[in-house]
């Protein structure tokens, strides 16, 4: 496993070794060991979640002001460009934004630390996004970030307007969004 720390160096692009040959592919996709050594602590996960999205939508900025999760995420069908934004005040990053191509084809994963909004946008017809959370989803605790927030200035690899659920389209504004300390 290859794990390189990316600008804001909190966040970790991890990419497996794969073993592939005419009839297929093999790589371990995850290993607590060398996951907590790539990111330099121990985290506990505790949920698995499963999205299905269709081109062009665009999923976030999420978080979880109470129960803040980590999340590790890869693309098992189709392609997506994430990203992960530090809403940590005393970060010096805060504010910034770090984004990866993740597919099936590219096997990476990224590591978002608690502390971040986290999002993504579709690019191939269709895309399967597993991850991993540190922590259980709270609803009441969820908050978003607009996505096309100025302030952040994150350079989305679409043209137009992405599809939105209901609440991503309500997000708040970073400067109005809750942060962590």
């Amino acid at each position: 496993m290859k794990a390189t720390r990316l600008s804001i160096p909190d966040v970790v692009l991890i990419e497996p070794k794969v073993f592939g040959d005419d009839r297929g592919f093999f790589f371990e996709s995850f290993n607590q060991a060398q996951f907590d050594a790539a990111i330099g602590y121990s985290v506990s996960f505790v949920q698995d979640n499963h999205s299905r999205s269709a081109k062009n939508v665009l999923r976030g900025l999420h978080y979880q002001i109470r129960q803040p999760q980590g999340k590790l995420v890869r693309v098992v069908l189709g392609e997506v460009f994430d990203v992960a934004v530090d809403i940590r005040k005393s970060s010096p990053t805060f504010g910034q934004w770090v984004g990866e191509h993740l597919s099936a084809e590219n096997k990476k994963q990224l590591w978002v630390p608690e502390g971040f909004a986290h999002g993504f946008v579709t690019l191939s017809e269709s895309a399967e996004f597993l991850y991993k959370t540190t922590n259980y989803y709270s609803p009441e605790h969820e908050r978003a970030i607009l996505w096309n927030d100025n302030d952040i200035g994150i350079q989305w690899p679409i043209s137009g307007t992405p599809l939105l659920s209901g609440k991503d389209a309500k997000a708040s504004t970073f400067r109005d969004a809750e942060y962590f300390d």
